[in-house]
């Protein structure tokens, strides 16, 4: 009878390790551990009668010559030649009766294996594209879960020859897979979406479905499905100098522009204030009658909270507040070349306080958008009006004594 000489009814079967353990199959059933992936039943000495028992989010696959003959699904199954059509004809089973064959019986557990780990062996270099460019070091990592959608496809394109598949080895096989994807899609997405690698913890979930689009194709060549895909961490290494530079930057300009807000003016009021007060500094007549208006003329100029201020404080020392002419409306504001140095851009306000002050006389450089070259102010038309107002009209010619 060869291998099939006696007939066992506790599941022992020949295994080519000796004499001892020859016998026929009575019961398939699964006795892998809980995290395996892929099993194969150590025995092939199979006959039909035999009990298969499939446990739930099982499958069981019969394997002739390499050769998928049939999946059976969760259940209690008796083997024949009706539930076997294409081993009968591989082997030309006759039915009915109890006839030995020989079969490979692989298990495909498809149950959802959640909180398989990846992550970044090394920082990966992100351009930035709000740094010109800036290679930043990006570190992540986080979970993913899998189930399995096609146990045939995963038997024949990821098993091969080997007898167990465990989810540990599955994730070890997947990790450069993962890594390789997220080396190409968080510089894709930085890139794309034009977002700083510096706010990449905050789009965390929108980048996990970014990369989770590319993955999806990755597993089902494999007959896996991903169900999710998401980051623990995934941003700027902050360990790296340049980040560190980067980061303190930016707390320093959140925090000024708190302090702005805080006090009432903005970032071009500030300049302008800086500039009127640099020249209010210089030596020389202009600089005197800067010095002595920028005090008070300064809050009719600012315009808005700060020029409040400016007015209140005005109000405290005596003098009646008054409300200004509103000025005409400048199509563009101005930059003006002084004390050897492009200043502004500044707006009508700002440039009659820089008029009356002696600051921007008519002969002053100045440029706006549309003009091809700077020009001096007084060949401007809407800066003419500034001077004629800042120009005291010439004094009366003394009458001539008559002759005696």
């Amino acid at each position: 009878m060869g291998f099939f000489s006696k007939l066992r009814s506790d599941g022992e079967t020949f295994d080519g390790q000796g004499g001892e353990r020859r016998g026929l199959v009575d019961v398939i059933q699964y006795n892998g551990e809980p995290d395996e992936l892929v099993w194969k039943f150590p025995y092939n000495n199979l006959s039909t009668g035999a009990q298969l028992i499939v446990n739930k989010s099982q499958e069981a696959i019969f394997v002739k010559g390499g050769a998928v003959c049939d999946v059976f699904g969760e259940g209690t199954h008796t083997i024949s030649a009706n539930n076997l059509p294409l081993l009968e004809k591989i082997i030309n089973l006759p039915f009915g009766g109890r006839t030995p064959f020989t079969a490979e019986v692989w298990y495909v557990n498809k149950v959802i294996r959640r909180g398989l780990k990846f992550g970044t062996p090394a920082p990966i270099r992100v351009q930035d594209p709000r740094y010109s460019g800036v290679d930043i070091p990006v570190r992540a990592h986080g979970d993913y879960s899998v189930r399995v959608k096609d146990s045939q496809m995963l038997l024949n394109e990821f098993v091969g020859t080997q007898h167990l598949l465990t989810t540990g080895e599955f994730v070890k096989q997947f990790a450069t897979v993962v890594v390789q994807e997220l080396n190409k899609n968080l510089k894709r997405f930085a890139r794309e979406k034009n977002i700083s690698t510096l706010d990449f913890p905050e789009y965390a979930p929108d980048i996990a479905d970014f990369i989770a689009d590319t993955l999806k194709s990755k597993f089902e060549v494999y007959g896996v499905e991903l169900i999710d895909f998401q980051f623990a961490h995934v941003g700027p290494n902050e360990d790296d100098p340049v980040v560190k530079g980067l980061l303190d930057n930016r707390l320093e300009s959140l925090k000024e522009a708190e302090r702005r807000k805080i006090q009432g003016f903005n970032y071009q009021q500030e300049r302008q204030f800086d500039i009127l007060e640099t020249a209010a500094a210089n030596e020389g007549s202009a600089g005197n009658l800067m010095g002595a208006g920028i005090g008070l003329g300064m809050g009719v100029g600012m315009g808005g909270a700060f020029g409040q201020q400016m007015q209140q404080m005005t109000s405290a020392f005596g003098a009646a507040p008054t409300v200004p002419t509103p000025p005409p409306v400048m199509s563009s504001p101005y930059y003006v070349y002084i004390n050897g140095g492009q200043q502004g851009p500044f707006d009508n306000n700002t440039l009659q306080s820089l008029a009356a002050s002696r600051v921007l006389t008519p002969d002053t450089l100045v440029w706006k958008q549309g003009m091809a070259q700077w020009g001096k102010a007084i060949d401007q038309p809407d800066l003419q009006p500034l001077f004629a107002a800042a120009t005291p009209p010439p004094p009366p010619v003394p009458p001539v004594p008559p002759v005696q």
